[in-house]
């Protein structure tokens, strides 16, 4: 029983505010990315034409930048030395089009300087992989056969996505710095734009530290359960 109502403590203690912060950071990013997307910026750029400034002023002439369908789908790929911008933001003219371009682009300076944490997600991005395959079956398995070993390296797995997690909060924060830095620094917009580009970039960033706090508690959940069952 008591550890019923330790679940159930847990429950209260963990998941609810922790969903709760989910919840406001998503709405948060939401409206926040909506009001500056209706706000254009004084001189007119777009999103794509910040982007390739911003790129040629650091003599990353050989990144390119694609526009790609979906809503806030913009990222950097690495692989292709691309920069992808959603429809909205490639083209747009807003306060946000331009913050999310020049914090994508942010990414690709991030490659370009051999910045470490960027390396080190990449290099953890298979295991996280085979974690989020392998973690439940293993996980399940132990559990269901009273095999708490197999279990505890289903959490294991589970934890390396909440590892990828936490090496992605400084990737993020940093690019998001860089972008700030250059809109500012290169006069792309006004102090005040630069302000409503810093809080999309914000919001944005907190979805990010939300779902880091919801794998930890999960990892909790998993480790409860198994002990529950051993």
């Amino acid at each position: 029983m008591y550890f019923y109502w330790g679940d159930f403590y847990y429950f209260l203690i963990l998941i609810v505010p922790v969903l709760i912060l989910s919840i406001a950071a998503q709405i948060m990013m939401e409206t926040t990315y909506k009001k500056y997307s209706n706000v254009k910026n004084r001189r007119g750029l777009s999103g794509a034409v910040v982007a390739r400034t911003i790129l040629d002023s650091k003599g990353l002439t050989d990144v390119r930048i694609e526009m790609v369908n979906g809503r806030l789908t913009d990222h950097f790929d690495p692989r292709d030395n691309v920069v992808r911008l959603s429809e909205g933001n490639y083209n747009g003219t807003t306060i946000s089009a331009v913050g999310v371009a020049a914090h994508e682009v942010g990414h690709a300076i991030q490659y370009a300087e051999h910045y470490a944490p960027i390396k080190l997600r990449a290099a953890v991005i298979p295991a996280t992989r085979f974690g989020s395959w392998f973690y439940f079956p293993l996980f399940l398995l132990g559990i269901l056969f009273q095999m708490p070993t197999l279990a505890y390296i289903g959490v294991g797995l589970f934890a390396m996505i909440a590892i990828f997690q936490l090496i992605t909060l400084p990737v993020e924060f940093n690019a998001s710095n860089r972008a700030i830095k250059i809109l500012n620094k290169d006069f792309v917009l006004d102090a005040d734009e630069v302000s409503g580009a810093k809080k999309v970039l914000t919001a944005a960033a907190m979805t990010y530290v939300a779902a880091l706090l919801m794998s930890i508690v999960q990892i909790i959940r998993l480790v409860l359960i198994v002990r529950r069952n051993d």
